[in-house]
Protein backbone atom coordinates (compact mmCIF):
# COMPACT_ATOMS: atom_id res chain seq x y z
CA UNK A 1 0.00 0.00 0.00
CA UNK A 2 1.28 3.34 -0.84
CA UNK A 3 1.97 5.22 2.17
CA UNK A 4 -0.27 8.44 1.08
CA UNK A 5 -2.88 5.66 0.53
CA UNK A 6 -2.34 4.39 3.89
CA UNK A 7 -4.95 5.52 6.93
CA UNK A 8 -3.02 6.64 10.20
CA UNK A 9 -4.63 5.39 13.21
CA UNK A 10 -4.24 6.36 16.86
CA UNK A 11 -4.56 4.81 20.34
CA UNK A 12 -4.94 7.64 23.09
CA UNK A 13 -4.34 6.43 26.74
CA UNK A 14 -6.08 8.85 29.09
CA UNK A 15 -6.59 6.69 32.10
CA UNK A 16 -4.14 6.45 34.99
CA UNK A 17 -2.59 2.62 35.13
CA UNK A 18 -4.79 1.10 37.87
CA UNK A 19 -8.22 2.31 39.50
CA UNK A 20 -10.34 1.28 36.78
CA UNK A 21 -9.70 -1.77 33.35
CA UNK A 22 -9.88 1.16 30.61
CA UNK A 23 -6.09 1.58 31.28
CA UNK A 24 -5.15 -2.05 31.06
CA UNK A 25 -8.05 -2.43 27.72
CA UNK A 26 -6.24 0.22 26.24
CA UNK A 27 -2.84 -1.73 26.45
CA UNK A 28 -4.25 -5.18 25.38
CA UNK A 29 -5.56 -3.28 22.57
CA UNK A 30 -2.27 -2.19 21.59
CA UNK A 31 -0.31 -5.25 21.93
CA UNK A 32 -3.51 -7.10 20.09
CA UNK A 33 -2.88 -4.15 17.04
CA UNK A 34 0.95 -5.15 17.42
CA UNK A 35 0.53 -8.37 16.90
CA UNK A 36 -1.75 -8.06 13.93
CA UNK A 37 0.71 -6.00 12.31
CA UNK A 38 -1.40 -2.93 12.34
CA UNK A 39 -0.07 0.44 11.80
CA UNK A 40 -0.91 2.83 14.46
CA UNK A 41 0.40 5.41 16.71
CA UNK A 42 0.12 5.43 20.33
CA UNK A 43 -0.23 8.55 22.56
CA UNK A 44 -0.85 9.00 26.48
CA UNK A 45 -2.39 12.65 27.38
CA UNK A 46 -3.86 13.59 31.21
CA UNK A 47 -3.63 10.98 33.36
CA UNK A 48 -2.67 8.45 31.09
CA UNK A 49 0.90 9.73 31.60
CA UNK A 50 1.33 7.81 34.70
CA UNK A 51 0.99 4.50 32.83
CA UNK A 52 4.88 5.48 31.48
CA UNK A 53 6.18 5.36 34.64
CA UNK A 54 9.53 3.03 35.41
CA UNK A 55 9.56 1.19 38.67
CA UNK A 56 5.71 0.81 39.03
CA UNK A 57 5.29 -1.56 42.30
CA UNK A 58 1.68 -3.19 41.67
CA UNK A 59 2.04 -6.19 43.56
CA UNK A 60 -0.45 -4.98 46.13
CA UNK A 61 -2.63 -4.21 44.01
CA UNK A 62 -2.63 -7.31 42.86
CA UNK A 63 -2.75 -6.13 39.21
CA UNK A 64 -0.19 -6.54 36.21
CA UNK A 65 2.72 -3.86 35.71
CA UNK A 66 1.45 -1.42 33.37
CA UNK A 67 5.31 0.28 32.63
CA UNK A 68 6.49 -3.89 32.31
CA UNK A 69 3.99 -4.71 29.65
CA UNK A 70 4.21 -1.03 27.97
CA UNK A 71 8.60 -1.81 27.93
CA UNK A 72 7.18 -4.78 25.77
CA UNK A 73 5.87 -2.61 22.81
CA UNK A 74 8.88 -1.76 20.76
CA UNK A 75 8.62 -5.88 20.04
CA UNK A 76 5.85 -5.23 18.03
CA UNK A 77 5.31 -3.03 15.03
CA UNK A 78 4.46 0.17 16.61
CA UNK A 79 4.80 3.57 14.57
CA UNK A 80 5.61 5.71 17.34
CA UNK A 81 4.62 6.54 21.36
CA UNK A 82 3.85 10.05 21.83
CA UNK A 83 2.97 11.98 24.79
CA UNK A 84 1.31 15.25 25.46
CA UNK A 85 4.01 17.54 26.80
CA UNK A 86 2.05 19.37 29.48
CA UNK A 87 0.83 16.02 31.76
CA UNK A 88 3.81 15.12 31.85
CA UNK A 89 5.27 19.05 33.26
CA UNK A 90 1.45 18.39 35.92
CA UNK A 91 2.62 15.63 37.01
CA UNK A 92 6.36 16.40 37.60
CA UNK A 93 7.22 13.69 34.82
CA UNK A 94 10.48 13.99 33.34
CA UNK A 95 11.97 11.56 29.88
CA UNK A 96 14.27 9.48 32.26
CA UNK A 97 11.43 8.53 34.62
CA UNK A 98 9.43 6.98 31.42
CA UNK A 99 9.96 3.23 30.71
CA UNK A 100 9.58 3.93 27.08
CA UNK A 101 11.46 6.63 24.42
CA UNK A 102 8.41 9.28 23.82
CA UNK A 103 7.68 12.04 21.58
CA UNK A 104 6.60 14.80 23.55
CA UNK A 105 3.67 17.21 21.89
CA UNK A 106 3.36 20.55 23.00
CA UNK A 107 -0.19 22.11 22.37
CA UNK A 108 -0.42 23.57 19.12
CA UNK A 109 1.87 20.15 17.95
CA UNK A 110 -1.10 17.84 19.81
CA UNK A 111 -4.30 19.70 18.43
CA UNK A 112 -2.34 19.03 14.32
CA UNK A 113 -1.28 15.12 15.26
CA UNK A 114 -4.87 14.74 16.53
CA UNK A 115 -6.48 16.46 13.27
CA UNK A 116 -4.27 14.24 11.31
CA UNK A 117 -5.50 11.00 12.40
CA UNK A 118 -7.93 8.79 10.87
CA UNK A 119 -8.88 6.53 13.14
CA UNK A 120 -8.65 7.78 17.39
CA UNK A 121 -9.37 5.44 19.82
CA UNK A 122 -9.55 6.25 22.93
CA UNK A 123 -8.91 4.54 26.11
Amino acid sequence: MNTAERKRSLVVMRHSPYGSSLARAGIDLALAMGAFEQDFDLLFMGSGVLQLLKDQDSRQLGSKNAGKTLSSLPLYELSAVYADAASLQAFGIGEEDLVLPVKLLDETQLAAFLNDCDHVISC
